[in-house]
């Protein structure tokens, strides 16, 4: 993980150890909700290949295997479309396209797809493709400033968006309430069941939530925030 890819972050030193405990304590923070989880084995050989959100969009009728933006990470899907296989149909992404699932954002039947440095038309013109059939809008952002559109903006439930007015245009999210922060690592919330998760480096965006009403929760991945990650990154939710 130390030789991760860096886009807007400066590199600094990551302790494995202490990236683990908080990747321990991510994995039981999702049981403690009921869920079933499964751990894949390691890749060692792939230093992002922990954030597997980037790696496939798994919809109620299918899961689409991207295409990372850069070389380094296309080995990462070949253990998770394997593992897909076994709970949906499967699509692909294809060269020349890239698309990382941390510029997918889904509320409800609308998908919000990031265009960066990382996700590019063709992609998401490939994933439109792929989910319009059934029943799916895909509607493109640029977002400004950070990684993926996820790093700007995430939905908390309850009809509530959480962005970064810095990094989105505010008004796209228009017909959902908006809660915007400030925190690098604010507008990434992570909503299981009723609970909306907050990144231990956001208080302020907690503070926020709970004033108005939700259940929160905080999660510890300062470590992984070194390695430009959020808190949707480490895991692939669907039922």
């Amino acid at each position: 993980m130390r030789d991760c890819a860096l886009t807007f972050v400066q590199r600094q030193p990551i302790d494995l150890a202490t990236a683990e405990s908080q990747h321990d304590g991510y994995i039981e923070a999702l049981r403690r909700h009921g869920l079933d989880v499964l751990v894949l084995p390691a890749q060692h050989a792939l230093p992002d290949s922990v954030f597997v959100e980037d790696t496939a969009i798994v919809l109620d009728e299918l899961a689409v295997i991207t295409r990372p933006g850069i070389a380094a990470r296309q080995p990462e899907v070949t253990t998770i479309e394997t593992v897909l296989r076994d709970f949906r149909p499967i699509a692909r992404i294809e060269a020349p396209a890239t698309l990382e699932g941390g510029d997918v954002l889904r509320i409800g039947r609308t998908l919000f797809v990031g265009q960066t440095a990382r996700t590019n038309a063709a992609g998401t013109r490939q994933l439109e493709a792929a989910i319009v059939p059934h029943g799916y809008e895909v509607v493109p952002v640029v977002p400004t400033g950070c990684l993926h559109l996820k790093s700007a903006v995430t939905y908390a439930g309850r009809e509530t968006v959480v962005l970064h007015p810095g990094w989105v245009d505010v008004d796209l999210f228009a017909r959902w309430q908006c809660v915007p922060v400030n925190e690098p690592s604010g507008a990434n919330v992570l909503l299981v069941g009723d609970t909306v998760h907050v990144a231990a480096s956001a208080p302020a965006t907690r503070r926020k939530l709970a004033a108005l009403g939700f259940e929160t929760a905080v999660l510890d991945t300062r470590e992984f925030e070194k390695a430009e990650a959020a808190l949707t990154c480490l895991s692939l939710l669907f039922e």
